[in-house]
C-alpha cells in the first residue's frame, strides 16, 4: 500500500510540475540573445606554430 501512494504522490507532482510549466506564457516567446561582450579566444598554451 505504501508503495502505491508513493508512485502514485510523485507522479501526481511530476503531473502538476508538467502542467504548470507548460503554461507558462514565456514558453511562446523567443528574445533574441545579445552577447554583452565579443567572445575573445583563450591563449593557447604550449609552442608557438610557424
Amino acid at each position: 500500500m505504501i508503495d502505491n501512494f508513493a508512485l502514485g504522490l510523485t507522479h501526481g507532482l511530476l503531473m502538476l510540475i508538467a502542467f504548470l510549466l507548460l503554461k507558462r506564457p514565456d514558453l511562446d516567446r523567443e528574445e533574441p540573445v545579445e552577447p554583452s561582450h565579443p567572445q575573445k579566444r583563450p591563449p593557447r598554451k604550449g609552442r608557438p606554430r610557424a
